[in-house]
């Protein structure tokens, strides 16, 4: 795996390191000693997938307050999505900045997502599938989100309007005494 990181720290884009033959390909997308050797958490506890029918299709975005915040590591299986992460790290040199990335089913790369941050993705073609690695079991009274189009952090979806659920079109705009 080649680990990338971002220009948010500690969030890192994962690449496969192909062994490829007249067969295909094999790679390895999962190592708990190679995510430990960077620092990273190793140690994932839940997965989940998120299979989304209609291109345009906004998820997020969430995070889940402390003690439940989690690392998740995401990939796109089937079709492609705009994934955005922004920082909530109120001690980080990026706190609420975003960070956007095309992850699709033909480049394979997956997104290394910290605690302390924010998740949402955008698919940008018909019957996507978005596959998930989490380092906490999902609470969903811990859940939180930032509204898609918070101007506090300017995230350029790809597609506008977003087909949405009616919570995340709501949130309020971004308060930093609410957040740290």
């Amino acid at each position: 795996m080649i680990f990338t990181e971002t220009v948010l720290s500690g969030a890192y884009v994962i690449d496969l390191e192909p062994q490829a033959d007249e067969r295909g390909f094999f790679a390895r997308i999962w190592c708990a000693r190679e995510f430990a050797a960077r620092g990273l958490e190793s140690r994932l506890v839940q997965s989940s997938v998120s299979v989304n029918t209609r291109r345009g299709t906004l998820r997020g975005i969430h995070y889940q307050a402390p003690p439940h915040a989690e690392v998740k590591l995401v990939r796109c299986t089937r079709g492609a999505v705009f994934d955005v992460i922004i920082d909530l790290r109120p001690d980080s040199a990026t706190y609420l900045r975003p960070f956007g990335i095309e992850l699709t089913a033909e480049n394979r790369l997956a997104l290394y997502i910290p605690k302390g941050f924010a998740h949402g993705f955008q698919t940008v073609v018909d019957d996507t599938e978005v596959f998930y690695h989490m380092s906490e079991v999902y609470v969903a009274a811990a859940g939180r989100g930032l509204r898609w189009n918070d101007p506090t952090f300017g995230v350029p979806w790809p597609i506008v309007p977003p087909i949405l659920l009616a919570r995340d079109a709501t949130y309020p705009d971004f308060a930093r005494d609410e957040h740290g």
